[in-house]
């Protein structure tokens, strides 16, 4: 059976990217651009997994993680933020929300599917 993966980014050219990249793996994909969005996807869809940008317009992914992460229906969902946010202070803040894993921009996409194969076994 497919996987599902929400991919939470609000830079078109790079929804498009992985979108794309996601499918050519045989992932289903929907792709979500701002955190309010992501938290309806996220009721509609229960994905097996989601990608999630840092900085989101509404709420941003740090918000979003946390709002996943504490309701009972969707915790186990595994989180991986992909973000430009690199401090140490950033990181430590993803680790403290949930996220499962935390790559920063601009990542390999290797990285990013190895990642996602490892979080989905």
């Amino acid at each position: 059976m497919q996987k599902k993966i929400l991919i939470v980014e609000d830079e078109e050219s790079l929804l498009k990217l992985e979108s794309i990249l996601l499918t050519t793996k045989g992932y289903l994909v929907r792709g979500a651009t701002t955190g309010l969005a992501a938290l309806e996807a996220v009721a509609e869809e229960h994905p097996d997994l989601i990608l999630l940008d840092a900085m989101l317009p509404e709420m941003d992914g740090f918000e979003v993680c946390s709002r996943v992460k504490s309701a009972p229906e969707t915790e186990h969902i595994p989180i991986v933020l992909l973000t430009a946010k690199k401090t140490p202070e950033d990181m430590a803040h993803g680790k403290q929300v949930g996220a499962d894993e935390y790559i920063t921009k601009p990542f390999k996409s290797a990285m990013v599917i190895d990642t996602i194969e490892k979080l989905l076994l």
